[in-house]
């Protein structure tokens, strides 16, 4: 025989005592009354003169405060037909024979008394009352109803302050000191693997090891092998550093913990602490696990430095914490600390020793053929046309991050739907390069032709100067239509290269200042046009000089100081006198660079000038205007060269 289950008994809820207590209250005011409990016949003005005429009314009852009055007849009345329906209308199933029996509403009571004094001058009687009804349960309840609101509002935020009712531990008073991390479960929220991150070969490969660990930890533990506790990812912002770390968890399928380093910052003393302990606790209850700290430059700065608010700074507090921890489990846990940064050199030493952060993961920007793979990836959820070229958009690309093509490819995507096309195609790309990189087109902005001509001017030399330089980056495109800040722009496909040649630096130098030097050339007058020219060559020689020992007077010395400490102090690593010899070199390179670009168009002022009306024409010129104006470029770019190498291999 089944056994009969036991009927549960309700759990007691406290708001069934507070559900209770109100209708209670409500009760007694509604029934507070001597006579309230009773339903009372309504009737008119009219019906109760004729009854009072006739002698029915034995009482009336005048209630002041609420222009009421109620009416009781008398026995003979009670046996009229008129009266009988009055009788069984007592709630409680009884004869209500004692009164009152009608109740009706008056306008004005003077008027009233006038018409019962003349009832009475005929000779009618009745007795007179007048009353004022008060109900004394409701009077207290508004007097205690402050009192009420006070200890409702008390009871709520201490139901909150101790979990009780809703809101994450973060959000609690009680829960402040609890860790913030967003657990990401490995069934449901973590779906990115490594199949989902194009390019990144490099550091793919190196966190493949912390992934096989935590699939296989007795792979490494029975030959005596410790995996590192933490791996620090760096890199440029958007390079996909967040990206990896969450394909780490994909792929090793365990709990991923991602919070950011400012999550462990608050007002009060002792909670970054106290967060930092929480997290570590969590780690280790779901081992084996990943924990990812975004940006901990956030709190893992060298400490002393720049320490304003005395000896207690809770953010070193929080920093000692967090070193203590990566320090104090041990490495049979399987807790892992991945973090990200792009800010490396700012990081406490003590947090980048061996037994914490053993590794550093250097997240680069994406070379031609990592681009390439980003951009498949990306163009998978795009409508784009079938012919559409990818080493193309690679090429067009260089310098761009992983999050910089991602936006690409959605520009793209906008654009095409702005002009209601089916698919998105290659100048759609290429729209979108230039709108991220120059910004949007303002062709409304009022120029005058003076303007207009100095800016064709302008651009043209710059376009000539690269074309004719060796190492310049040759020129995609040149335009005269304003764009973001810039009133022209003009496109060139830089070379990736991994070192940077003397030769290379100048000759890019000379083509940046070929726009003010055809200004010269032309109007012999020069303009503020130059402005983001003159920033980028200046930056060009300082780095010459003080930063790559290019320069022959300087010498074989450099003053950049890759720990970033020098940030911090106030004085210069170099005297007055070498300060001197700086400045004074970096002018002689500009200067030199600047007359050498006049030269270049004095002795093409003709091609210049053809090409200057070429712009003013069509405000927009390519590669292949360049090639009819000025001919073949003399020169082949590195990458041309590999090309034919591996073309003179096939055959």
């Amino acid at each position: 025989m089944k056994e009969e289950k036991k009927p549960t008994t309700p759990k007691f809820n406290i708001y069934w005592l507070y559900g209770a207590i109100i209708f209670a209250l409500l009760s007694m005011s509604i029934f507070g009354g001597s006579e309230s409990w009773q339903t009372l016949s309504k009737t008119n003005i009219s019906n109760f003169e004729k009854y009072l005429n006739a002698g029915d009314v034995s009482e009336v009852i005048v209630i002041r405060n609420k222009n009421s009055v109620r009416v009781t007849l008398t026995p003979d009345a009670l046996k009229k037909s008129d009266h009988q329906n009055i009788i069984s209308k007592n709630i409680l199933g009884q004869e209500n024979t004692k009164g009152p029996h009608y109740q009706f509403e008056v306008g004005s009571l003077e008027l009233f008394e006038e018409k019962l004094e003349k009832a009475r001058s005929k000779g009618v009687l009745f007795r007179l009352e007048f009353i004022t009804v008060e109900n004394r349960w409701a009077d207290t309840l508004i007097g205690f109803l402050p009192f009420i609101i006070i200890i409702g509002v008390w009871i709520f935020l201490m139901r909150r302050m101790s979990g009780g009712a809703g809101g994450g531990a973060g959000s609690q008073i009680f829960n402040i000191g609890k860790s913030k991390a967003k657990l990401f479960d490995k069934n449901i929220d973590v779906k990115t693997t490594f199949k989902d991150v194009a390019g990144l070969e490099g550091a793919k490969e190196e966190i493949q090891e912390i992934v096989d660990f935590l699939k296989n930890p007795t792979k490494y533990t029975v030959l005596g092998g410790k995996i590192p506790k933490g791996a620090l990812l760096v890199g440029l912002p958007g390079t996909g550093k967040t990206l990896l770390a969450k394909a780490v968890a994909g792929e090793a399928k365990v709990p991923f913990f991602s919070l950011s380093g400012s999550d462990f910052v608050e007002m009060f003393v002792g909670v970054g602490a106290s967060r930092v302990r929480d997290l570590f606790k969590q780690a280790k209850d779901k081992s084996p696990a990943i924990i990812f700290i975004d940006e901990i430059d956030a709190i893992g700065r060298a400490r002393g430095k720049s320490n304003m608010n005395g000896s207690n700074d809770e953010r070193e507090n929080t920093l000692n914490q967090l070193l203590t921890e990566m320090d104090g489990f041990g490495t049979n846990t399987n807790v892992i600390v991945l973090a990200a940064t792009n800010r490396a050199d700012i990081l406490d030493k003590a947090l980048m020793r061996a037994g914490r952060f053993d590794r550093q993961i250097y997240v680069d920007l994406p070379d031609l053929n990592e681009r390439r793979e980003i951009f498949k990836v990306h163009l998978k959820p795009l409508k784009v046309i079938k012919t559409l070229d990818i080493e193309f958009l690679a090429k067009q690309t260089p310098g761009f991050s992983g999050a910089d093509i991602a936006n690409v490819c959605n520009e793209a995507a906008l654009i095409a739907a702005r002009k209601n096309k089916k698919s998105v195609g290659k100048q759609d790309f290429l729209n979108a390069v230039d709108r991220i990189v120059g910004g949007l087109e303002k062709k409304n902005k009022i120029i005058t032709p003076d303007e207009k001509k100095t800016i064709a001017y302008h651009e043209a030399g710059h376009a000539l100067v690269s074309w004719l330089l060796e190492h310049a980056a040759p020129l995609v495109k040149v335009t005269i239509v304003p764009r973001g800040k810039s009133l022209g722009a003009a496109w060139y496909l830089p070379e990736e290269r991994q070192i940077v040649q003397t030769d290379q630096m100048l000759d890019e130098m000379c083509a940046a200042l070929g726009g003010r030097a055809a200004e010269k050339v032309m109007f012999n007058k020069i303009s503020t046009g130059a402005l983001s020219d003159l920033e980028k060559v200046t930056q060009q020689a300082r780095a010459m000089v003080s930063i790559y020992g290019l320069n022959d007077v300087i010498g074989n010395i450099t003053y950049y100081d890759s720990t970033g400490q020098s940030e911090y102090n106030f004085s210069k690593p170099y005297s007055e006198n070498t300060a001197q010899k700086i400045d004074h070199e970096i002018s002689e390179i500009i200067e030199k660079q600047y007359n050498r670009a006049i030269d270049i168009l004095k002795t093409s002022k003709d091609k210049l000038t053809l090409l200057a009306e070429r712009l003013l024409e069509k405000e927009v010129i390519f590669k292949d205007d360049l090639e009819n104006i000025l001919g073949v470029r003399p020169f082949k770019t590195n990458f041309e060269k590999i090309e034919e190498a591996k073309a003179i291999k096939l055959k």
